[in-house]
């Protein structure tokens, strides 16, 4: 069979075991609409600060809704410990520019508990500008711990997102915003996701930075996300790290112009099919499951630059790119355009290998790995589609490797392409390849 048939045919065998996967349960979004519109105008004081607190206190509102249904754009909330079991929304310009307010220093003492919650989202803000989250943990929602949509500017800062039913921490069709200092973990699909970023003539970049995303489906995905700069932050016991990716289920693809940088992504060899305290859900129509064991993967995507991170213990690869090629509807955008893999460190200096190093299909054009030390296994064995840094031109596609990569996403298993190696110890962290069940509540 030639390459372009066995490929095809690999490819047919994808899209029909995709068919038969049940969809899952409708979330009830805000439709996208052009982001903050006309209402970044800075409020001006005098400013009250609202508080909010369990118990029968005249001086303070009963509930978070409560207190952020009064409050005028640019005031701020304080959320006293407790337990509050409530949706939050925040919608409007008459919202803009509040500062919600937990316990920046130990999140998990004012918890939004979804058990028993009207409301899919912790907190969910929608067309409100320049709104503050900042210290609280939000779990068991059925849609996303926080979420920020339709907005120009955001902070997410100090927040825990637990066992939610899609994303931990999450920004859709929104420019700008910054997402800081928080952590995610046990959610069914991506920790964080900045997804549908609205194309910028003078692009409002977004800056994520010390964050911590483990044990989830994905560390990071980012559909169609766009000016986002991920550094100083940690990557593990997922099932796949940090996803840029390409769908039409959103605008705007692909991916375009993000920037990976200094961040520790390491051990994602979780096989959250073999058992999770989540339902896993279905990946998109032009979409698939992505193989368990990857570290960073570039899913189609134009201009994204990969480098000096350390990547290491990833049992099927630790870096790479392929095109998206199932993105048949919007065909300009599957091919890999300028993107760059360079100034890694694989393998934690052989104390912690990857499965392989790198890998890339050599789909589309300018792109280029490169000065990736450690780096000692590759896909192709030979680095025959892995020009040097910088590049210009048609890169040397091989359908044999793309066979290859999308062979692992058809793997049954989830296991059966993964080469183990021993992990070196990291202070505070235990490798999760299976989970036990009741080790999370």
């Amino acid at each position: 069979m030639s390459h372009a048939r066995s490929i095809v045919a690999s490819v047919t065998v994808l899209v029909a075991s995709l068919a038969f996967v049940p969809i899952a349960s409708a979330v009830d979004y805000p439709p996208p609409s052009k982001p903050g519109s006309g209402a970044n105008a800075k409020p001006k004081g005098p400013f009250r600060t609202l508080k909010v607190c369990k118990g029968a206190k005249k001086s303070c509102f009963p509930t978070i809704q409560a207190a952020v249904n009064e409050a005028k754009p640019g005031e701020t909330i304080r959320v006293a410990h407790g337990t509050y079991k409530e949706g939050v929304k925040i919608a409007g310009v008459g919202k803009r520019f509040i500062k919600l307010i937990g316990d920046p220093k130990a999140p998990g003492k004012v918890i939004l508990e979804g058990k028993g919650a009207k409301g899919a989202n912790g907190v969910q803000i929608n067309g409100a500008n320049e709104v503050t989250v900042n210290g609280f943990q939000a779990q068991h929602y059925k849609a996303n711990g926080f979420f920020a949509v339709n907005v120009n500017g955001y902070t997410f800062t100090n927040l825990k997102a637990f066992l939610v039913g899609v994303y931990g921490v999450y920004a859709f069709n929104a420019v700008g915003g910054t997402i800081t200092d928080s952590e995610a973990a046990w959610n069914s699909d991506a920790g964080f996701y900045i997804g549908q970023t609205p194309p910028q003539a003078k692009p409002v970049r977004s800056i994520v930075r010390n964050i911590k995303s483990y044990a989830n489906v994905l560390g990071w995905s980012g559909t169609n996300m766009r000016y986002v700069t991920i550094t100083k932050s940690k990557f593990y016991n997922n099932g796949t790290g940090v996803v840029p990716n390409a769908l039409s289920s959103e605008k705007y693809a692909p991916a375009e112009e993000n920037v990976i940088t200094d961040n520790d992504i390491f051990w994602n060899n979780f096989n959250y099919y073999a058992g999770a305290p989540f339902k896993v859900r279905p990946p998109a129509a032009d979409s698939t499951a992505y193989p368990v064991g990857v570290g960073v993967l570039l899913f189609g995507g134009r201009h994204n630059r990969v480098e000096n991170n350390r990547v290491y213990g990833n049992w099927l690869m630790g870096a790479g790119m392929i095109q998206q090629f199932l993105l048949t509807k919007v065909p300009a955008a599957m091919d890999l355009v300028g993107n760059s893999i360079s100034n890694n460190q694989m393998g934690l200096d052989g104390a912690d290998l990857n499965g392989r190093d790198l890998g890339y299909d050599g789909n589309g054009s300018d792109n280029c790995l490169s000065g990736n030390t450690g780096a000692a296994v590759t896909v192709p064995a030979d680095a025959s589609t892995m020009p040097a840094c910088p590049f210009t031109g048609a890169n040397a596609f091989s359908g044999d490797v793309q066979k290859q990569l999308i062979d692992w996403a058809l793997d049954g298993t989830h296991e059966a392409f993964l080469v183990k190696h021993d992990h070196a110890p990291q202070p505070g962290i235990t490798p999760l390849d299976h989970y036990v069940a009741g080790t999370v509540k």
